[in-house]
């Protein structure tokens, strides 16, 4: 196996590609009692239509989501209940992008990494399992869309793009999920969940060349094909809609405000981005700044404000929300800054305590196994060298982040989602 490390970041590193296509990621973590397994694929819930072997398939919404739930099914019984018996902590989760399977232990790694393995890379579905399904899936779905929080990010979404399938609920729609059939499942199985498009990460006392050995004797032998995606049509830089509106049961209205950010290249320029765009927010918006400490004072936001940058292939974006009284003269007071920022620059001193204190947080997340693992998992699929961020951010100056907020902080880009009172008249 590599040996890398990260000497500004404290971390070492063993990686190797198995004959599988499998990239393995290993964290030795010397004398720690815990360990830490993450098992993810490059799929997610905006991975709706792909090409497989010749032929394009347009799948429902929800389908990676609903893969998720059924991958603990085997014919011995449930992979989950294997594993919390076994001593682990396991859990899943789907995001836009990717799927990821994991648990953490303090004895029987071997045992359960061998479980998680297995039970991910070998899919189990009947008719009767996935029909289940639907149902407790369906009543998940009813839940959410009931969530105000969930649903003004989800308009959000919905207004910045025009076409790109993070629009789309990760969750799906009671309809799209009634759609689902064994096959689709299997389909997508095979598209996404072959070791050429999976990585293992793991943290912890262990032996990296055993980690790789049971991934080895595990896993299939053969690579298989990874699907081509389609995102669809390339996106304008405006956003699709200024404005969206919907009326929930809240007692004040909540918001979300974004802000359409240029598709992300991949590599160290990628990587890059992700530091701009986290600076970014913290400048213009962070907890620091004058606008915040002016909007506070003003009754504007409170404390449940917050704020952050986020990417996917084929785009980002800034975005930040919470409860107002006034959300367009919160976004109204964003774009004065943003302006102001253009013309005048960031406060130097603001830079200097804003950049440490960005740097100082990345650096903090790594003592979390977890964060670690789904982190270098997460870049690697974006095609970033994750723990290589302090020599980009070194030099990172205040007129790049001056000209990130300056292109992207524009009227034309940006999109409100609004939930207001039901009965409510908008003043």
């Amino acid at each position: 196996m590599e040996y890398v490390d990260f000497p500004k970041v404290g971390e070492r590193m063993y990686r190797e590609t198995l004959e599988n296509g499998l990239h393995v990621f290993v964290f030795p973590k010397p004398g720690f009692q815990k360990s830490y397994a993450f098992f993810a694929a490059n799929y997610g819930g905006m991975d709706v239509r792909f090409c497989l072997d010749g032929t394009w398939h347009d799948t429902p919404a929800g389908v990676a989501h609903y893969l998720e739930h059924k991958m603990f099914d085997t014919p011995e019984g449930n992979a989950l209940q294997k594993l919390t018996a076994n001593g682990a902590s396991p859990n899943a989760f789907t995001s836009n992008a990717i799927t990821g399977y994991y648990f953490e232990c303090t004895q029987q790694f071997e045992e359960n990494l061998k479980t998680l393995l297995s039970f991910v890379s070998v899919p189990y579905f009947t008719q009767e399992s996935v029909d289940k399904e639907q149902g407790i899936i369906g009543q998940e779905i009813g839940m959410i869309e009931d969530d105000p929080d969930w649903k003004v990010f989800t308009n959000l979404m919905g207004a910045l793009y025009a076409h790109h399938p993070i629009r789309i609920s990760v969750a799906g729609s009671v309809e799209s999920v009634s759609r689902i059939t064994p096959k689709t499942l299997y389909d997508c199985h095979k598209a996404f969940y072959c070791p050429a498009n999976m990585v293992l990460c793991v943290a912890g006392d262990v032996e990296p060349e055993r980690v790789c050995q049971i991934a080895r004797e595990v896993l299939p032998r053969e690579p298989g094909t990874v699907a081509q995606k389609d995102y669809g049509p390339q996106e304008p830089e405006a956003a699709c809609q200024s404005l969206r509106e919907e009326r929930m049961a809240v007692s004040c209205p909540i918001f979300q405000l974004g802000y359409k950010g240029d598709a992300p290249e991949t590599g160290e320029a990628g990587l890059r981005e992700q530091l701009l765009g986290e600076l970014a927010c913290e400048v213009l918006l962070g907890n620091s700044t004058p606008l915040y400490a002016r909007l506070y004072r003003e009754g504007l936001i409170n404390r449940n404000f917050s704020y952050g940058y986020d990417s996917v292939p084929g785009c980002a974006f800034l975005a930040a929300g919470g409860e107002s009284r006034d959300p367009e003269a919160v976004r109204d007071a964003v774009e004065s800054e943003a302006r102001r920022i253009e013309a005048e620059g960031v406060d130097p001193q603001l830079w200097e305590q804003v950049k440490k204190g960005v740097y100082g947080g990345r650096v903090r997340s790594l003592n979390s196994f977890e964060n670690l693992c789904i982190g270098q998992a997460q870049n690697f699929f974006a095609g970033r060298e994750f723990l290589r961020f302090p020599e980009l951010f070194a030099d990172i100056r205040k007129e790049d982040v001056e000209a990130l907020i300056a292109r992207w902080v524009t009227p034309a880009r940006t999109a409100l989602s609004v939930i207001r009172p039901k009965g409510e008249e908008k003043a």
